[in-house]
């Protein structure tokens, strides 16, 4: 599944090309890519048609297109609820799922095509999922409580370590109160957003952690450190484009990531520590995997 940075790669790129462009036509093709859009395929596509596509916007990996209102006043569909002028706030909410993909031009392989829009000045728009758990919906923005304005179904989703508003002291203060392992709190978005698997792992990695150990027996400074470390990796993640293991993850050109190259702990098992030359572990955790290395980051004692 995409994470923080594969996301943000994605935002960056739809930002650069569909800021200010108006969306001239909108087909979905699978409604299952639709199912979160209570009101229904029918209603997305007359609202989408002629609105404005203003800005974009993220919190952790949830990804939303900003609009405002359509620049003619064509037919509405019977039914639907017309789209807020600019600065009404409403936003088109695109959950990636494991495999989609938001892509700009010609499609090589169109069988995975799950909605597809065509903008003003020509450009085509698609949405593509081969296993179709992501999809689009429309969605007012309203106050998250700390003073942004956000989709209404990501509004409980906490900010991420790379959110200029992430206050990590705070999130220090939440987790020294959390009797639970620290990689299971990592991985909780109402504590910490944008932190998946991979960055998990390479995070508690850097900090000679293990992810089993204890939240609250941690100390201040040492969790201060994690997310330190969190921001870090995926920072070096986005400048590498993010993290592909396959074909599924691509940015809006088509183009994989190449941070793989880099990772010091996921994927790494039975290969040495790249610290200290120990043979890398491998444990299931959370229907997942955990990668670690047993002489840095050994287990907590029973």
């Amino acid at each position: 599944m995409p994470e923080l940075p594969e996301v943000e790669v994605v935002r960056r790129g739809l930002q650069r090309h569909l800021a200010g462009r108006t969306i001239t036509a909108v087909r979905v093709h699978h409604p299952r890519a639709v199912r979160r859009h209570e009101a229904g395929a029918g209603d997305l596509t007359a609202r989408l048609l002629g609105a404005r596509i203003t800005g974009t916007g993220r919190r952790g990996k949830y990804l939303w297109l900003t609009l405002g209102g359509a620049r003619s006043a064509g037919p509405r569909a019977r039914g639907t609820t017309p789209l807020a002028e600019p600065g009404g706030g409403e936003a088109l909410v695109v959950h990636l799922g494991m495999s989609g993909q938001m892509l700009l031009g010609p499609v090589t392989r169109t069988e995975h095509v799950r909605i597809a829009a065509l903008l003003d000045d020509g450009t085509a728009l698609s949405f593509v999922d081969q296993r179709t758990f992501g999809g689009w919906m429309l969605t007012e923005l309203v106050p998250d409580g700390s003073g942004a304005q956000v989709p209404a179904p990501v509004a409980h989703i906490a900010r991420d370590p790379l959110d200029p508003g992430f206050d990590r002291d705070a999130v220090v203060n939440v987790l020294r109160h959390k009797h639970s392992e620290i990689k299971r709190q990592l991985l909780d978005q109402t504590v910490v957003s944008g932190i998946g698997n991979i960055y998990a792992d390479e995070s508690l990695w850097r900090a000679k952690v293990n992810g089993a150990r204890l939240a609250e027996k941690l100390s201040r400074p040492k969790l201060a450190e994690l997310l330190d470390h969190a921001a870090d990796v995926m920072r070096e993640a986005l400048a590498q484009g993010g993290t592909s293991f396959d074909s599924l993850y691509v940015n809006v050109n088509g183009e994989s990531g190449y941070f793989d190259r880099s990772l010091d702990a996921y994927g790494r098992d039975g290969l040495p520590c790249r610290r200290c030359g120990a043979v890398m572990r491998r444990e299931k955790f959370m229907n997942r995997s955990s990668f670690y290395c047993p002489r840095c980051q050994p287990r907590p004692r029973a």
